[in-house]
């Protein structure tokens, strides 16, 4: 049995039972608002800022924009989220 977190189910609980920012400009406003515990960014995520920030714990998610999108279950692209409260998912293990 591994220990890895499966970050589509962490994502989904997180985004659930916790509070969860989706898109680029939303979660540059929360990492520089001190209020993201971490991000999750796309492989193609778009913004520098989020890249190259070392405020917050980030995540690169192994897929592009559309299949983050799909992960979270939302109709459109996500280049990248921000964990404001992770709820009952051990997304912060990441």
């Amino acid at each position: 049995m591994s220990e890895e977190v499966d970050i589509s189910k962490a994502l989904k609980a997180a985004i659930a039972t916790g509070k969860v920012e989706f898109g680029v400009d939303q979660t540059e406003k929360a990492v520089k608002a001190g209020k993201a515990q971490m991000i999750v960014l796309a492989d193609n995520c778009p913004s520098e800022f989020l890249v190259s920030n070392n405020k917050v714990k980030v995540h690169v998610y192994g897929g592009n924009n559309m299949e983050l999108g799909a992960l979270c279950g939302k109709p459109f692209s996500v280049s990248a989220l921000a964990v404001i409260d992770k709820g009952t998912s051990n997304i912060l293990t990441l």
